[in-house]
């Protein structure tokens, strides 16, 4: 039998994961709004957070003795998460999963402004320049002051805003905030605030069908984190990251096979180039740090 290498098995995890999320985001859409979608994420929440609960006391990895610091920094991730749980879903209802999927592929390249504004890491021309025509194929999506323009458009655009802050502040734990322990306290805190948001709404019944759409999204989910934290594990990043965007290969699949949807043009010109900055940001930032981390050859007498 063929020995799968480290590399593989992350790579298979990455696209697991990122399936697993899209189809779980196809189950939310195919709600129709016909439940509030503060109810979906309590429910959704609950079962995701017991799941993480067994998975990181079984593998011995939930550890809350922790330093202040990484417990102010994990109340922000998490609020971070809830409200770009709450821009993307809200968006995602009314239009199509595929041009909101591929401005969510904006993430490589903010993350990257971001730690260069915010923390003044190193940023090459190179990465500036894929900065900049990255933004310029997400104008392609977005199209402002046009017909084609969306103002769901505007909430995905947030829910970047919001995904950049939790990985920024993600980059700034300690190595003792363990992956699981981090993802279940996010998921506590998402549960929490759509508990929050959910007050004062009327919930609905939850007929067969609403049943089954909700349990589906719950169970891919689950499986959607314990692929992200598992590719954690294995694999190089230069090698595994781009695989994140065969997410938005399922987006188009399924958005047009389920809800005949298919992104013009322009939309998927605009995603071509998203993905292909966004691509050469994440092994550009990989070089990077294999030269920061590689040590220095004595000098010769």
């Amino acid at each position: 039998m063929v020995q799968m290498s480290d590399n593989l098995r992350g790579a298979l995890l990455m696209c697991a994961a990122m399936a697993a999320l899209t189809c779980g985001d196809v189950a939310i859409k195919a709600t129709g709004g016909a439940m509030p979608l503060s109810q979906l994420l309590v429910i959704r929440g609950i079962f995701a957070s017991s799941a993480l609960l067994v998975m990181a006391r079984y593998l011995n990895a939930l550890r809350l003795d922790l330093p202040k610091s990484d417990w102010l920094l994990m109340a922000v991730r998490g609020l971070a998460e809830a409200l770009a749980a709450f821009f993307f879903l809200t968006a995602l209802l009314s239009m199509p999963i595929a041009n909101a999927t591929a401005l969510m592929q904006m993430l490589p390249l903010t993350v990257t402004l971001g730690g260069a504004v915010v923390f003044r890491e190193a940023v090459g021309w190179r990465r500036w320049t894929a900065i900049v025509i990255g933004f310029f194929g997400m104008l392609l999506i977005v199209r402002p002051g046009t017909e084609g323009f969306s103002g769901s458009s505007v909430y995905v655009l947030c829910a970047v805003a919001a995904v950049t802050v939790r990985d920024l502040v993600t980059r700034r734990m300690s190595s003792a905030a363990s992956s699981l322990t981090v993802t279940f306290v996010s998921s506590v805190i998402v549960t929490l605030f759509a508990g929050v948001w959910s007050v004062g709404q009327d919930w609905v019944a939850l007929t067969p069908r609403l049943t089954f759409l909700v349990m589906t999204a719950s169970i891919f989910i689950i499986f959607a984190y314990l692929a992200g934290v598992a590719v954690m594990r294995v694999g190089q990043v230069s090698f595994v990251a781009p695989f994140r965007y065969t997410g938005l290969i399922w987006a188009l699949i399924l958005g047009f096979v389920l809800f005949g949807e298919w992104p013009e043009p322009l939309t998927l010109i605009g995603a071509a180039i998203i993905v292909a900055t966004g691509v050469f940001s994440l092994l550009r930032e990989a070089r990077f740090r294999r030269k920061v981390r590689k040590p220095a050859l004595p000098r010769q007498p």
